[in-house]
């Protein structure tokens, strides 16, 4: 598998879950991968996992998507090292459900600034180079939650509806420049957070989805090495949902 062969990687919250699997696909199709996530020890677990799939350049980086300086030192030393950026994966993301009328303004702030402003400065940081070098992929990690909305979860639906609107916009913004911006919008995937749920829960939820099934993170992953890729060429704009037909 070479789909990426000589492209330069950057996926962000990739040391474990959803982003971990994106990684290690694009790993096996020979993109040099470099993970951003806030754990230097989650880091260097997933880059020793990653170098022994794969013989592939694996780099990773402690950072706070929200971190507007720290974000941009860091993409400057990837072009100094690598000369380019061809593709970004904004995967960073967090919860912290609750009813709205109960909800902290500090859970609803953590959830907004880390889905959708680490999303924007990430994407802002990265414009300036792949507008120049007149190519680029950009792929946004959206939810169902930001298209149908949740009980319990107005910060974090608010956080990826606003994720699928932006992606609009900003691929408007930069398509004259061949750089294609896209939203990935995930139903009910198998992880971690997904993990901590109940039997009872995990079963409520399946009978939601006319697979009746979840799905898992390398569904995901598959969805984004398309979209990576040069076969996605003509797609911009777009948001794609991979939930089983839950939503429809």
């Amino acid at each position: 598998m070479s789909h990426l062969k000589d492209k330069v990687a950057i996926i962000t919250g990739a040391a474990r879950g959803i982003g971990f699997s994106i990684a290690e696909l694009f790993a096996k199709a020979e993109a040099t991968v470099i993970i951003l996530d806030i754990s230097t020890e989650l880091i260097n677990a997933a880059v020793e996992k990653l170098e022994s799939v794969s013989s592939t350049t694996i780099c990773g980086f402690s950072a706070d998507v929200t971190d507007e300086d720290r974000i941009g030192e860091i993409f400057k030393q990837i072009i100094q090292q690598y000369g380019k950026i061809d593709i970004l994966i904004n995967n960073a993301g967090i919860t912290k459900d609750g009813l709205l009328m109960k909800m902290k303004i500090s859970d609803w702030d953590a959830v907004l600034n880390v889905n959708l402003k680490g999303t924007f400065i990430c994407t802002q940081k990265v414009s300036r180079l792949m507008l120049k070098q007149r190519h680029g992929v950009i792929i946004n990690m959206a939810s169902i939650i930001g298209i149908m909305g949740n009980a319990g979860q107005a910060n974090y639906a608010a956080s990826k509806g606003g994720i699928i609107a932006f992606t609009k916009s900003a691929a408007k913004e930069f398509a004259s420049r061949n750089v294609r911006v896209n939203a990935i919008a995930p139903g009910f995937i198998k992880t971690d957070m997904t993990a901590a749920l109940s039997d009872e829960i995990m079963a409520k939820y399946s009978d939601l989805i006319p697979m009746k099934r979840m799905g898992n993170p390398e569904d995901v992953a598959n969805l984004c090495l398309f979209l990576a890729s040069d076969s996605a060429s003509y797609i911009t704009g777009q948001t794609i949902t991979i939930d089983g037909g839950m939503y429809m």
